[in-house]
């Protein structure tokens, strides 16, 4: 009896989790799609050619569906930076991989799952918030890390709290996101990635190496201009 009750539970649970993929794959269409207010559990239902009310069996709310929604959502992210960090290479190539894959990951699938976490999602009126906070610690920790390694190595400042510098970095790529979302404007990837990277490395090395880079770039040019003047 009890094998037999074994062999029932595994299909049901398989259907289940199925069923789970399935309204959540839906849910983030939609709500990519409409954003938290318009979106309704009646429209995701009827996509799926469901009932409303099996929605329910597996969610309490639409504030829990979108919470799920937007934390497998940067479960993905989180995983496709920690997975592919180019470890081996400089702290300047690192960081402009984590910098494309923010901008490419949070564009992938157009403007709406962005919206809905840069502007709807972070409401206070939705409840979501608390649901933020564990993911962009998480979401971060590759970049502190990052940020922790090049400053041991004596690669980057110092003087300043790598909160700060984190900051920095995410601050500019924030902008260029609600520039999308907001103003519709097309985002070359490639291109803003290398951009924002040549931006913030200045910022990001250590006064004295950026002095020392200055009294090289003086004495290079010193060493030209005495070439020229025995030249003539």
């Amino acid at each position: 009896m009890d094998d037999t009750l074994a062999r029932r539970r595994v299909p049901a649970r398989a259907k289940a989790e199925q069923r789970i993929r399935d309204i959540l794959r839906i849910s983030r269409e939609v709500f990519s799609e409409l954003g938290y207010e318009r979106t309704t559990t009646t429209e995701i239902a009827q996509r799926l050619g469901i009932s409303e009310g099996t929605i329910f069996t597996y969610f309490h709310s639409k504030r829990e569906l979108c919470a799920r929604v937007i934390q497998d959502w940067y479960d993905e992210i989180i995983a496709a930076i920690e997975n592919g960090m180019p470890r081996g290479q400089s702290t300047r190539a690192q960081l402009e991989f984590f910098i494309h894959t923010h901008l490419r990951l949070f564009l992938i699938q157009g403007t709406g799952l962005c919206a809905l976490v840069l502007s709807e999602g972070r409401a206070k009126g939705q409840g979501l918030g608390e649901v933020f906070l564990p993911l962009q610690r998480r979401y971060t920790a590759p970049l502190m890390d990052l940020l922790a390694r090049a400053r041991e190595a004596g690669e980057i400042r110092a003087d300043l709290p790598l909160s700060l510098l984190r900051s920095a970095i995410l601050g500019p790529m924030e902008h260029v996101l609600w520039d999308a979302v907001v103003g519709g404007r097309p985002v070359d990837i490639e291109k803003t990635a290398q951009h924002l990277v040549a931006l913030l490395w200045p910022a990001l090395l250590p006064p004295d190496l950026e002095v020392a880079a200055l009294k090289r770039f003086y004495g290079e040019v010193g060493v030209a201009l005495r070439r020229v003047e025995e030249g003539k």
